[in-house]
């Protein structure tokens, strides 16, 4: 256990926290939650010995083993695998000593060391990392790359598969998924869903959090809190608090507006029905999320653009590529004023690219695209970071585009994006990352587009940021096109979605607990198609089609039982993480509760066996596949 005991920690004169004291336990899945600045990575530091509290106690067992994410990446020529394995320290010392071992001939040693190597999973350690490079999205060939021919990205990934495959006792994750697409989030979360020993995540990812967190220690006026249960049940009690101090909620009354708009447009469209079910679960938790956001320091909103275009954009049957190879063929695509469609795929799939293509910064290969002669792009995409002017102002920036504007204008305009006093006229050289991307959005917004082309525009941002973001989408007239691996992000502002995959684009059938399922059953199919092309070598792909269209058709039972039971783990984690919200609330002890208290406990014991059962199923469904395929 981690024990905190009236901890006081300062950055050269500035507290980030005093008075502070709580204990986590064993096992525990710890958020660490706080706006930018108010210590979440000097609380990293303290439990790493790299900084000492200048008040109270910090104590631990001794000889955890800690893991954590390497801020640097050396630019080695060592394989990228061999780099990952070496994230377990005790395997590559116990492999050292076996070849020690063998030098000076000591047969009983040998024995010994097999034996450790056996128990601590060192023949299966290979097997281990190439799983953990693919869920991160590593191709299986670039297991074999050397570390410095990947991009600063993908050595962060590196990094993260390093820190995963440490056999560690506590591990520490800070921001693990900016540099993640949608579908690797989907996998580490599921990873550290399993993980064993005591997780403390720094996470902007509301979904994320929400998924794996059972507690939650939030850092705000100087204090660190710990709240059991995950994000929603901390921010529900935390709104619970605000909602003393205020009593307007305008922002929750323009969501829940938008959310009922869709609810009474798509109820009754069988295309549309789950995603508004969808709607429906987060309009009943929308009051709460508002109210625990009515102190945010940002407040800002989309004008009512000038002209919306019909269509604003027409693609058919467009061919997509550099140096004419294709990527994505045959895409047709109509956006009208008002769209709000969300791109989901693979990594590589294409999706970045086809944005580039509606900004018009990469032409078609083939086909025919029409932009609308009133169309206002607004596009925002990492590389637009690099492109501002790092020695001059957020005023700077804004008054190229409006050099009539008054100095006073925008600097009421900057302050809805929490740019005030003297950060309005500071150059932008030493500003973070979140800032620069919080002018990027700011710029977007002061240039009032009719359409937005939006590429991870989350990356780098808080939970307060993305909220404000999100509440100024929903309340925007014009038309929105975006990539995220922020699941909340889709699920509050996307009306439909789209599927870029198996090289081309297509409207998407389906939520996103769909699309995590269909990646489940796009891996099982890779994996079978793999060893069809292994172990049948001079076939044809006519045939190959064929065999893996009749093998696909065997196995459909078994994918749709699998898609069933994964469901149905989802529902019942779900109403675990409930009900031991309910257990944790000390009123429901009281004598007048005792009869709600044993209703809760009978629940509990319910779902537990539920789970458990549905565990197994799920175990013996996915053992019949493997079966199936090998």
């Amino acid at each position: 256990m981690l024990n905190f005991k009236n901890i006081s920690l300062r950055r050269g004169t500035r507290v980030l926290f005093a008075n502070t004291s709580f204990t986590l336990h064993k096992g525990q899945k710890v958020g660490i939650t706080g706006a930018n600045g108010v210590g979440k990575s000097s609380f990293f530091a303290l439990i790493r010995d790299e900084l000492h509290p200048d008040a109270g106690d910090f104590t631990m067992p001794p000889q955890l083993e800690i893991a954590h994410v390497a801020q640097e990446t050396l630019a080695t020529e060592q394989a990228a695998i061999e780099y990952i394995i070496d994230g377990d320290v005790e395997l590559r010392q116990v492999q050292q000593d076996i070849i020690k071992a063998e030098q000076d001939d000591n047969g009983i040693k040998q024995a010994e060391l097999h034996s450790k190597m056996d128990i601590i999973g060192g023949y299966t350690a290979t097997a281990r990392a190439a799983r953990l490079m693919n869920g991160l999205g590593f191709k299986q060939p670039q297991e074999q790359l050397s570390v410095s021919s990947f991009s600063g990205g993908w050595r962060v990934r590196l990094n993260l598969a390093q820190a995963l495959m440490c056999r560690s006792d506590v591990l520490l994750l800070d921001e693990p998924t900016n540099h993640l697409d949608l579908d690797a989030v989907i996998f580490l979360q599921d990873w550290l869903c399993k993980y064993p020993g005591t997780l403390l995540l720094i996470s902007h990812d509301r979904e994320f959090l929400d998924t794996i967190a059972d507690h939650i220690v939030n850092i705000e006026n100087q204090v660190a809190t710990i709240y059991t249960g995950n994000y929603s049940a901390f921010e529900k009690i935390r709104a619970e608090k605000l909602a003393l101090q205020q009593s307007s909620y305008e922002k929750q009354q323009r969501e829940i507006a938008h959310i009922q708009s869709f609810i009474t447009r798509f109820r009754a469209q069988a295309t549309k029905a789950k995603q508004a079910q969808s709607r429906i679960k987060s309009l009943q938790r929308m009051e709460l999320i508002a109210q625990a956001h009515v102190d945010s320091p940002f407040h800002f909103s989309f004008p009512t653009p000038e002209k919306l275009p019909n269509p604003m954009i027409k693609l058919e049957n467009v061919s997509i590529g550099y140096d004419e190879k294709n990527i994505l063929n045959n895409v047709n695509l109509f956006i009208a004023p008002g769209a709000r469609i969300g791109l989901l795929g693979p990594n590589g799939a294409g999706k970045s690219t086809l944005i580039k293509v509606l900004a018009n910064e990469l032409g078609i290969n083939s086909g025919e695209i029409q932009f609308a002669d009133t169309l206002k792009l607004g596009y925002f995409a990492q590389h637009q970071l690099e492109q501002l002017h790092l020695d001059e102002n957020p005023l700077w920036h804004l008054q190229k585009i409006n050099p009539k504007a008054t100095e006073k204008e925008l600097r009421n305009f900057l302050g809805g994006f929490n740019f005030k006093d003297d950060k309005t006229s500071d150059p932008l050289a030493p500003f973070s990352g979140g800032e620069k991307a919080r002018l990027v959005l700011a710029i977007l917004v002061y240039q009032n587009p009719n359409l937005l082309l939006l590429d991870e525009p989350t990356n780098h941002l808080d939970l307060e940021m993305r909220h404000a973001l999100s509440v100024a989408l929903q309340d925007y007239q014009g038309a929105i096109i975006i990539v995220s691996h922020d699941r909340h992000m889709l699920r509050s502002v996307t009306d439909q979605l789209y599927l870029v995959a198996n090289g081309t684009a297509t409207s998407f059938d389906g939520d996103l607990d769909d699309y995590r399922l269909w990646l489940n059953e796009q891996k099982l199919l890779n994996n079978d198609n793999s060893e069809n092309t292994t172990n049948a070598p001079g076939i044809n792909k006519k045939e190959q089609r064929k065999l893996d269209a009749e093998r696909r058709k065997k196995l459909k039972p078994l994918y749709d039982a699998l898609k069933k039971a994964d469901k149905a783990l989802e529902k019942f984690h779900q109403q675990q993480k409930e009900l031991e919200n309910q257990l944790a609330e000390t009123s429901l002890y009281e004598e007048l509760n005792k009869a709600r208290l044993k209703q809760v406990l009978q629940d509990k014991a319910q779902v537990d066996q539920a789970l458990e059962e549905t565990e197994l199923e799920w175990m013996e469904i996915s053992e019949q596949l493997e079966a199936s395929e090998g």
